[in-house]
């Protein structure tokens, strides 16, 4: 079971965690209800009203997957959120690589740090935020939702808490598996993949250039396989494209 640390204030629980990392046992999880400078994916502010969401990071030390596969720890543990969310609603899904939404709307960001010694994973950092009971959001971020305005009720963030982290921690028990195990695994997180659907959507590289495209697979290795219309796959690794929401 995860054993749980709470800051009452702190930047990011994911550079607490980092520090900390060499004296605290696998399973700690690090929480708090006032962060003041989270991150996300590509380098992105975490916007998070005090008191209202979870703002958490989970250590994981040695965890049986080697450097190359690590990427199934990122789809476990997206899995493993849209089971505990999919318990209030449904039509949550996974935007490439691991943000979870709810139709076209962003509910949850996870930044997924690992450290590595020689050939192995020495530790993983998953630092995840929720919005949960924020009600209005300022930030520029073009699309927040909340838990609350999913359902029209306030959620008991303890209870939300103690919920995801028991789940990612299992979920990111890979002891034993084999390959049928982890084929398993990447079939699941592919039919729940944000804009799977066939359709063309538009992408936009990192000089800004916009063009269309359909999702055609995600590679074990976190690859992103876009089909141009033309036919043509384009792959592409973390921060080398991103979504356009309209």
């Amino acid at each position: 079971m995860p054993h749980y640390i709470l800051l009452r204030e702190t930047a990011s629980t994911n550079t607490y965690l980092s520090k900390m990392a060499s004296i605290l046992p696998s399973g700690t999880v690090v929480y708090t209800p006032r962060q003041s400078a989270g991150r996300g994916q590509r380098g992105n502010y975490w916007e998070s009203e005090p008191e209202k969401n979870l703002t958490f990071s989970i250590l994981l030390k040695n965890p049986a997957v080697a450097p190359a596969k690590q990427f199934y720890i990122s789809e476990a543990t997206s899995l493993a959120i849209i089971d505990v969310l999919s318990a209030y609603s449904e039509s949550f899904s996974i935007k490439w690589p691991n943000d979870i939404y709810y139709n076209d709307y962003k509910i949850c960001g996870t930044l997924i740090e690992t450290t590595l010694e020689g050939n192995k994973i020495e530790n993983v950092i998953i630092g995840t935020g929720i919005n949960v009971n924020q009600t209005k959001f300022v930030s520029n971020a073009p699309n927040p939702i909340s838990l609350s305005q999913i359902v029209g009720k306030e959620i008991n963030l303890e209870g939300l808490l103690r919920d995801l982290c028991t789940k990612i921690e299992k979920s990111c028990e890979f002891e034993d598996k084999d390959d049928r195990y982890f084929m398993a695994l990447h079939s699941h997180y592919l039919k729940h993949i944000y804009r799977k659907d066939g359709q063309m959507h538009t992408f936009a590289t990192p000089e800004g250039v916009h063009f269309e495209a359909a999702i055609d697979t995600i590679e074990p290795t976190g690859t992103l396989c876009l089909r141009l219309a033309d036919g043509t796959i384009n792959r592409y690794a973390f921060k080398e494209v991103s979504f356009i929401i309209k």
